[in-house]
């Protein structure tokens, strides 16, 4: 009996093998047309993977997607920062040709003063509240600063020494509302005209030369600068150009608005000028620079 099951088994094994043989023979030929089995085989599987690749693809598009929004990211950061580093560099050198600019400027402004030195020195403090009166400069008296120098650009006068420190100095500018800033100025031309600088108007944006002679001639555009007869202030400063001139209601005297050769409004680096020489001129009435 045992040897019957025996005989029984090795008979189903040898008939599975050839029926897979054929099977797999059967499946290698060139058919035009699937067997059913095969049909039902690859439909099955052809289901299955429809149902699970819809859903793979979508987790895998989601992952992929947020690796991609991490690259866009990273890179947005690093332009970001690169456009920042180019909007930095583009900043300073603006700011260095500028000041270049204004040094190489105040170079030949030096080379050209005869009677007087210069002291050159940067601004360092401006109130914004006081923006049109005073600033800070970076020199003092260990400097050989002192009280009511002049304080020039290489554009021309902007005001004076108001106060002075030990290592900084105060600077008053010629828009101050203060009655007591007033500078001795001449309008120059073939009968030159002096006056004061004293006051300055708002609205027109001009500084107001006062005290000029109600018969001197003076013409639109000519060039204002410092007369030198107060003693302080050396002579020939630009001041700026006149841009009007009016009588006052008495018919007395002149007042000439002046166009400022410098710019109030940007400063970055002055030059304070100490007088040299005493000379004053004799033929006009002497003025103060207060």
């Amino acid at each position: 009996m045992p040897q019957f099951f025996l005989n029984k088994k090795l008979i189903i094994l040898l008939i599975s093998i050839i029926f897979l043989v054929s099977l797999i023979g059967f499946s290698l030929r060139d058919r035009d047309e699937l067997s059913w089995p095969e049909q039902f085989m690859k439909d099955s599987a052809g289901f299955v993977q429809t149902i699970f690749h819809k859903p793979a693809s979508a987790i895998a598009g989601f992952f992929e997607n947020l690796s991609d929004l991490r690259n866009t990211y990273e890179e947005n950061q690093n332009l970001k920062e690169r456009l920042e580093e180019y909007v930095k560099l583009e900043t300073e050198i603006y700011d260095l040709e500028k000041e270049n600019e204004e040094l190489r400027a105040m170079v030949e402004k030096e080379e050209s003063l005869n009677d007087y030195t210069v002291t050159q020195s940067t601004v360092i403090g401006r109130s914004p509240e006081r923006w049109h009166e005073t600033l800070t400069v970076s020199k003092g008296s260990v400097n050989g600063i002192e009280k009511n120098m002049a304080v020039i650009t290489a554009e021309g006068l902007i005001g004076k020494v108001k106060s002075v420190s030990q290592f900084t100095s105060t600077v008053q500018l010629l828009t101050a509302l203060d009655p007591q800033n007033r500078i001795s100025a001449v309008v120059q031309g073939k009968k030159p005209a002096y006056g004061f600088i004293q006051g300055f108007d708002e609205e027109k944006q001009a500084l107001m030369l006062t005290g000029l002679l109600y018969d001197a001639d003076i013409k639109e555009g000519s060039n204002v600068v410092t007369s030198g007869l107060g003693g302080v202030f050396p002579k020939g400063l630009v001041v700026g150009t006149v841009e009007e001139v009016i009588i006052d209601q008495y018919g007395l005297t002149q007042t000439a608005y002046i166009k400022p050769a410098a710019n109030f409004d940007d400063v970055n680096n002055v030059m304070i000028v100490k007088r040299t020489t005493t000379e004053v001129d004799t033929d006009s009435t002497e003025g103060d620079d207060l």
